[in-house]
């Protein structure tokens, strides 16, 4: 899918830069410009799937899942320069009008829009909401499908009208519908690379149920998680237990609740049965949280 979906992309950003060239259109060249992050943007997608699938080894022993979160956040920075490389040639266009060739940018439009059309088809049947990596790549088609229709609609109105800042006014429309999507890319695949928690786990809803649905666990703290993919979430915790529970059992009971109610397979329990034997064990938000509710 991500292979192919490149083959079409690379081979029309050629036939649409020359166009660009030939018809001295900011809106082709705005294209072709997206095009070409397309095409690397699909490349890296379809490199990251393919060494992701690789087995953990000596050296990495989660394996190379995060390789498809790094493809996400260079992807989306790259998206992000061609959207403000772009913008500042359309402003220069608005303050220094050049003369387009219409019916080039009509044909090769139409054209464009087409092959768009099918490559996000592609990445979209591939189920791209599940997956960052992929859903990376599908904005950057997505943001040049948009190109492609600006393209056309400004060949439209010159062809019509006359009228030449319509060529980088719908590129400047074309980069303001992107940008929020690919910050938001930038940002999800940043907090993923810096480790922090995932966004939908509420970490003292998390330790509130653990104590609540486990009699034996006194308290719950030094919590800690994180996401190695786009998709695996990781627990370390220590849990404080009774003197009489079974250590066993309440490990056993641990992560069959912690894979039933928040789908975290990967947990690394330390159960204490005194006192906590690390330093800054306490956690203030669940202890606030009880007084208020006491």
């Amino acid at each position: 899918m991500l292979g192919i979906a490149f083959a079409l992309t690379a081979l029309f950003m050629f036939v649409e830069f020359a166009g660009g060239l030939l018809a001295r259109s900011l809106a082709l060249f705005a294209d072709a410009g997206h095009m070409l992050t397309d095409a690397a943007a699909l490349a890296l997608a379809w490199a990251a799937v393919r060494i992701a699938a690789r087995p953990a080894d000596a050296k990495r022993s989660f394996g190379y899942q995060r390789l498809r979160v790094l493809a996400t956040f260079v992807n989306g920075c790259a998206l992000l320069f061609i959207v403000t490389w772009i913008s500042f040639e359309a402003i220069e266009r608005l303050l220094n009008p050049v003369p387009v060739n219409a019916s080039v940018i009509l044909w090769i439009g139409s054209i464009g829009l087409a092959v768009n059309l099918i490559v996000f088809t592609m990445l979209s049947r591939g189920h791209a909401h599940d997956d960052m990596n992929v859903s990376a790549a599908a904005l950057h088609v997505l943001g040049d499908l948009l190109g492609s229709a600006a393209a056309i609609v400004a060949a439209l109105v010159i062809l019509w009208t006359g009228w030449l800042p319509i060529d980088p006014l719908l590129s400047l429309l074309v980069c303001a519908l992107i940008v929020k999507s690919a910050v938001s890319l930038v940002r999800r695949s940043a907090h993923i690379l810096m480790e922090g928690s995932p966004e939908w786990l509420d970490q003292v809803e998390l330790r509130r149920t653990l104590e609540q649905r486990i009699p034996a666990i006194r308290d719950v703290h030094h919590v800690h998680t994180w996401s190695v993919g786009p998709h695996e979430t990781l627990l370390t915790m220590h849990a404080l237990v009774s003197v009489s529970a079974d250590q066993a059992v309440v490990l056993k009971d641990t992560k069959a609740l912690l894979a039933e109610r928040f789908g975290i397979t990967h947990a690394t329990i330390q159960i204490e049965v005194e006192d906590c034997v690390d330093k800054d064990c306490e956690q203030p938000p669940l202890k606030r949280d009880r007084t208020a509710r006491g």
